[in-house]
């Protein structure tokens, strides 16, 4: 019997029905003009806020995937712990995840290819009211087929040691790097705009981010622009907003981006 890690922010975070959810996270897919998107991304930066902030930016990356889709069978998640602190990169110790859509299993080769390594730790706790990865899995059970996942819940780990498990569990076309991040807090929504805008730049300049009041998942974000700056890999902003050009207030917002990364082509 598989031992699941159950949804904890379902009917708050996103809808909790099942109809309900396959038919919010479809309008928000249909919304995106996917002509302009990045073809074949290798990884992603996503948002992890409620659907009804950050779903519209959330939706610009996932539906970059959809022309690609049949291609992705791993995806590795990298979120920032919100609730629990932990030391390292922490795995949950379930055999899968769940939502209303359904059983997401965790791929067991992958997470024995870096169980050994020093910084990567087993916590229920880490992941059991964790929104920063649940809340993309929705999006990928309906863009995607039948994929396994790699759920890191990251806490405090050097960059290095983010960029190594990357590595590790790069693959092929197979293998989908997600990094959940949302941008500044609780600012107003001109200073936030001027702090996000100064993050993204840093990001796609592939530079390391200073601290976290850029960016929540900044330790995840610095592990994936370590890998960036070794592979070659390019960047592409794909929306940038904050909660006040959704369904939020503008004296207090937070802020929201989603990028995606294409592998250099060699001739």
């Amino acid at each position: 019997m598989l031992t699941i890690r159950e949804s904890a922010v379902a009917g708050t975070f996103y809808p909790g029905q099942p109809r309900q959810l396959e038919t919010n996270v479809r309008a928000l897919l249909d919304a995106i003009d996917a002509s302009q998107l990045a073809t074949c991304p290798k990884a992603l930066i996503v948002p992890h806020a409620g659907y009804i902030y950050s779903g519209p930016t959330a939706a610009v990356a996932y539906a970059s995937l959809i022309k690609n889709a049949a291609a992705v069978k791993r995806v590795v998640l990298l979120g920032p712990v919100h609730r629990v602190p932990v030391r390292g990169l922490a795995l949950p110790g379930v055999d899968a995840f769940q939502t209303p859509l359904g059983t997401i299993e965790l791929d067991r080769e992958a997470i024995s290819n870096i169980s050994t390594l020093p910084q990567v730790v087993v916590s229920s706790a880490a992941h059991h009211l964790e929104h920063s990865l649940e809340v993309q899995l929705p999006f990928l059970q309906t863009v995607l087929d039948d994929f396994t996942l790699v759920p890191l819940a990251v806490g405090d780990a050097s960059i290095e040691q983010v960029a190594e498990i990357i590595e590790k569990l790069w693959g092929g076309p197979e293998t989908l790097i997600v990094i959940s991040s949302d941008l500044s807090h609780f600012h107003s929504y001109r200073s936030a705009q001027q702090i996000d805008s100064e993050t993204v730049a840093s990001i796609l300049d592939l530079r390391t981010l200073e601290n976290h009041e850029q960016a929540c998942g900044a330790t995840p974000v610095n592990g994936l622009l370590r890998v960036a700056r070794k592979r070659g890999l390019r960047p592409q902003l794909l929306d940038l907003c904050n909660s006040g050009d959704t369904a939020g207030d503008k004296n207090r917002v937070v802020g929201y981006a989603s990028i995606a990364w294409q592998e250099a082509i060699h001739d």
